[in-house]
């Protein structure tokens, strides 16, 4: 009966922690965390996509991916602080930071297109779930056309 008082305590902590965490002591941290979160996204759609081009998909793997993608989605936008646009490794444009109506539409599509992903790939349709992986792949890149350097 300790045990799980003290892990609720705990979980409870973490979970009043967790807002204050979201605050990046510096600029840099917060483009570190944003580039992983945009890395691991990266990388499980390169899994999805491998998959996809398999002679016999992995329905299994790509539910997970979609899964994780779906997650990591909502992480990039909490981390472009202001001031993280002044660091020398980022590659986000200065409109970016202007644009925040346009950011949080793009934004909000693209997250609202990986969610049909992830029911997609619950149902295991595999043409439901490339036609959806397509979808996921042009609202990605419309927000890196208007805001990411080349």
């Amino acid at each position: 009966m300790k045990l799980s008082i003290r892990a609720l305590l705990v979980a409870v902590a973490f979970a009043v922690a967790a807002p204050a965490s979201a605050q990046f002591a510096k600029p840099e941290d917060a483009v570190k965390y944003r580039q992983s979160a945009m890395a691991l996204i990266g990388n499980h759609m390169g899994r999805i996509n491998a998959q996809l081009k398999a002679d016999k998909p992995n329905v299994a793997a790509i539910q997970s991916s979609a899964a994780l993608i779906e997650t990591l989605s909502k992480l990039p936008f909490e981390a472009f602080t202001p001031g993280s646009d002044m660091v020398a490794n980022t590659k986000v444009k200065p409109e970016y930071f202007k644009d925040t109506a346009k950011v949080k539409e793009l934004a909000e599509k693209m997250q609202g297109e990986v969610s049909k992903l992830a029911a997609a790939s619950k149902a295991g349709d595999v043409k439901s779930i490339q036609a959806q992986f397509g979808t996921v792949g042009q609202a990605c890149k419309a927000c890196h056309d208007d805001y990411r350097m080349k």
